[in-house]
Order: C-alpha cells, then sequence, then structure tokens
C-alpha cells in the first residue's frame, strides 16, 4: 500500500530521466550536493553515489566528500543535470582545501552565533551546546 497521494506522483516521475547520471541538487537549507543519482521513490527521497557538498565563499570554492548520500525528498529545492563536457565553474572560481573554506567562512558562522545569543535561546543554537 502506497502512502503517496496523486499529487505526490509527478515528483518522483520527472527523476527517472536522471537515474545514473550527475546532478546538482539545491537544499532548503543552501547546501549543494553533487552526485550520481541511483535511486529515488516516490516521495522524491534520493540517493546519491559518489556525493559531495559543494561549498563556494566568493571566488573560491571546495568539494566535501560524502559517499553515498540519502537526501529527503522534502529538503529539495531544485535537481538539474550536469554536463560532463562542460567546465563546472566559471575561470575564476579557485579550489581550495575544506580547512581554508572554513576559516573565510568563519564570519557567517560567528553572525550565527551571535543571533543565537540575542534573539534565540542559548540552549536551541546548535554551536553554543
Amino acid at each position: 500500500m502506497s502512502w503517496a497521494a496523486p499529487e505526490d506522483l509527478y515528483l518522483s516521475t520527472s527523476l527517472a530521466s536522471y537515474l545514473d547520471k550527475k546532478l546538482l541538487i539545491l537544499l532548503r537549507d543552501g547546501r549543494k550536493l553533487m552526485g550520481t543519482l541511483r535511486s529515488f521513490d516516490q516521495f522524491a527521497n534520493a540517493v546519491l553515489e559518489g556525493a559531495c557538498e559543494r561549498v563556494i565563499v566568493g571566488d573560491l570554492y571546495c568539494d566535501i566528500p560524502l559517499g553515498l548520500y540519502v537526501i529527503r525528498g522534502e529538503n529539495v529545492v531544485l535537481i538539474g543535470e550536469m554536463d560532463v563536457e562542460r567546465e563546472e565553474l566559471p575561470p575564476h572560481m579557485t579550489r581550495v582545501p575544506t580547512e581554508e573554506i572554513r576559516r573565510v567562512n568563519t564570519p557567517n558562522l560567528n553572525f550565527f552565533m551571535i543571533f543565537c545569543v540575542y534573539f534565540l535561546s542559548p540552549s536551541s543554537c546548535p554551536h553554543l551546546r
């Protein structure tokens, strides 16, 4: 017995054309994941093989390897097929190690922590626990 309503079925039928292709998936929280689509279900939950998270800060980027990765369908904002013949990024982008991206991106984390302290209870901020 399926729990999917008829209006939910359109989400997964269009994913069939993406099977075994390299995809870029944008999530609701802003993360960008890349990998090969290996499986999906009627709720658009997806399994990526060889997945990595691409982090971009200004002209710098890094790919954080994730391996086999399961994505909950309700978190997906956009799915696009990547053209393996073309360059993935503009030529001015520079690939750097993960540590460099984290160092450059630290001000955003500090802003988040300040926001949590002043506007939320400290217990609700994951970086202050």
